[in-house]
């Protein structure tokens, strides 16, 4: 065991509050510190888009509606973090990054549905193309629940995965260190054929039957109650991803809405089956789910309480268990057509890099873990991986980088102190960065004490369309004192020095991980005519042996950098694109290796003006788009 599993077991006091319950906390039972296991369990519990201000005990300003009584207690029995934030303001590059350890500029992977060749949307419509961005987590990457395995854990993942191509293409949970894997939607399956129907009954043959508190029967609570039921001789690892509170936005449980629509006011109509335009926390489907996830929660943390630990005998197993409690991202804010909920004070949500995108609900207990502690230290979710091995004592795999910090020594210490989270230098950290050159708008975003920075890619376009400015600086804190943590104050014209040292810092970092960007697109007819005309142009290709070779001509914009993009599996229902770089040996001459699994593929130049020119083409002005990428690849002669 190394130093951390050491401490954890000297701070163990006597009469931790260890349980929640519905109606709250109770204290446990005096512990021995001498008879321990040296082996804690480990429960990370990853909701899907929960919001900072989703949580009752995480109100500020106005309090939300939702009721969070299991959650609010949660936060009594450990340290609630108000500074903390997820990897990504998107779902698989933040799971992927929490399991892997990887930043998603490191691993290339920065958004949901990757594995495509670079391409616009639409021809005229947009005037920028994503980079090329993964898929997956690669099988190879050594995730949590591998690292514990040879440690003796076993471990379980429950609910969702989705850090492959879609929520089933390989790998899954058990080809990186799984034993346990389910993946049953339960009770958030859609109503059909809108959700103002088949709400569940009482009736034993209905698969959502009600409970005596008219919840529905939920599958994905049940598969994570199995894994503890049958796992806890063991030392265990769960992670238990849960599908609420993503959409569709709706609840089977009638009780449970008609008490939010009394609440808060309001009528249903049939618009409400697939709408909901009122503004703010107004939505009662989304109440509903809220509660629900509160609810399932309350039941697996009081499991823990009750259920004796068969590794120490006259304890019960959360005495000895970890609890981490946390969000995938940002709250998703909906649509204008149909809101769930709203972030205020942070502005904007999912798919952002503003505040209201990253930051996150966090709350950690466990043993030798301060009660009823509120902590504006920064903590990111890449931090869950190097902290877990440090409390349970397991080795850090071979080899293994890890873009977050342990904060092992800050949870068993002064949770308040910043400077106990360390750099592998020795140095406090105060620094935290997000990479998102994705979606409409891609940005980078960095935050350096008090102040974060946000740089907007769309303002490197030359779009007319695009009216962001290219640097946005805001003083979040003064200190332990609120600021603008609404980023409603652009402080850059008026700190100039400050926003342009954080960006060259922000792309110091970038750089070390080799991180991708944006592209500009050649036959957008709102990016200036004459950069147009620059872009080089491809007049012929060869393949010899594994070799492709293009040759170009330049128009006036050098070509600086060269990609292969190639799919092994066309047609597959995962039809997946990788790229390696092609090499540029000189001007008007491109040369790529073929992968031996290789069957199509595409040469991407990107020209010196950052126009990326795609050969063959894949989007054109007579077809505007096409997502059928084999059609217009070059085949592969074997």
């Amino acid at each position: 065991m190394n130093k951390q599993g050491v401490k954890r077991i000297a701070l163990l006091v006597v009469g931790m509050l260890v349980t929640l319950v519905a109606s709250g906390c109770r204290p446990a039972k005096p512990v021995s510190v001498d008879a321990a296991p040296g082996r804690p369990n480990i429960v990370l519990m990853l909701v899907d888009d929960l919001g900072w201000q989703d949580v009752g005990c995480y109100d500020i300003d106005e309090p939300c509606p939702y009721e969070t009584p299991n959650m609010d207690a949660l936060a009594k029995m450990g340290v609630l973090f108000r500074q903390a934030y997820a990897p990504a303001p998107t779902c698989a590059p933040s799971r992927a990054a929490i399991l892997s350890g990887d930043h998603p500029a490191r691993a290339q992977m920065t958004h949901v549905s990757g594995g495509r060749p670079p391409a616009p949307g639409h021809a005229i419509g947009h005037s920028k193309i994503e980079p090329w961005f993964s898929a997956r987590m690669p099988a190879a990457t050594v995730t949590i629940a591998e690292a514990l395995k040879p440690h003796g854990y076993v471990t379980g993942h429950v609910g969702k995965w989705h850090i492959a191509m879609g929520h089933h293409g390989y790998p899954q949970p058990k080809d990186q260190g799984f034993d346990y894997s389910r993946s049953n939607r339960g009770a958030h399956q859609a109503m059909r054929p809108h959700r103002l129907t088949g709400f569940a009954t009482n009736k034993e043959d209905d698969p959502y039957r009600l409970d005596e508190n008219g919840f529905p029967f939920h599958q994905n609570h049940e598969d994570a109650m199995t894994f503890l039921q049958e796992n806890a001789a063991k030392p265990f690892f769960l992670y238990y991803a849960t599908w609420l509170v993503h959409a569709p936005i709706h609840t089977r449980s009638k009780p449970l809405l008609d008490k939010y629509v009394t609440k808060l006011g309001l009528e249903l109509t049939d618009e409400h089956r697939t709408m909901w335009k009122k503004e703010g926390q107004t939505n009662p489907f989304y109440c509903a789910m809220v509660e629900e996830l509160d609810y399932y929660f309350g039941i697996l943390h009081r499991t823990l309480e009750t259920t004796d630990d068969p590794r120490w005998p006259g304890h019960k197993l959360i005495e000895n268990t970890y609890v981490i409690f946390t969000s995938d991202n940002g709250g998703a804010e909906g649509r204008r057509e149909h809101v769930f909920t709203d972030n205020y004070p942070l502005d904007m949500g999912k798919i952002s890099l503003k505040e209201g995108g990253t930051r996150v609900p966090l709350i950690i207990t466990g043993p030798g873990i301060k009660a009823g502690i509120d902590s504006d230290v920064m903590i990111n979710g890449l931090d869950f991986y190097p902290t877990i091995l440090s409390l349970t004592g397991a080795p850090r795999p071979a080899g293994k980088q890890f873009d977050g910090c342990d904060v092992a020594p800050l949870l068993l210490g002064d949770v308040t102190d910043p400077s106990l989270v360390k750099m592998p230098d020795g140095t406090a950290r105060d620094t935290l960065l997000w990479h998102f050159p994705n979606s409409s708008t891609p940005q980078s975003s960095i935050r350096i004490g008090d102040y974060k920075l946000v740089r907007n890619y769309n303002a490197t376009l030359s779009d007319p369309a695009n009216t962001a400015p290219l640097l946005e600086l805001y003083r979040l804190y003064d200190g332990v004192t609120r600021g603008d943590i609404e980023e409603a104050k652009n402080l850059a014209e008026a700190m100039p020095e400050r926003a342009v040292t954080m960006d060259a810092r922000l792309a110091e970092l970038l750089t070390g991980m080799k991180a991708s960007y944006p592209y500009k697109n050649p036959i957008c007819p709102r990016l200036p005519r004459a950069r147009r005309a620059q872009c080089p142009q491809v007049v012929s290709h060869k393949q010899t042996g594994d070799t492709v070779e293009v040759s170009y001509k330049e128009n006036g914009a050098r070509v600086v950098r060269a990609n292969l993009i190639y799919t092994p599996n066309p047609g597959d229902r995962f039809e997946e694109w990788f790229r390696v770089p092609a090499t540029v040996p000189a001007t008007g001459r491109i040369v790529a290796k073929l992968p031996k699994d290789a069957t199509h593929c595409f040469i991407n130049l990107i020209d010196s003006n950052n126009f990326l020119v795609s050969y063959p083409e894949i989007v054109t002005l007579e077809k505007p788009s096409n997502k059928k990428y084999v059609e217009r690849a070059l085949k592969v002669e074997r």
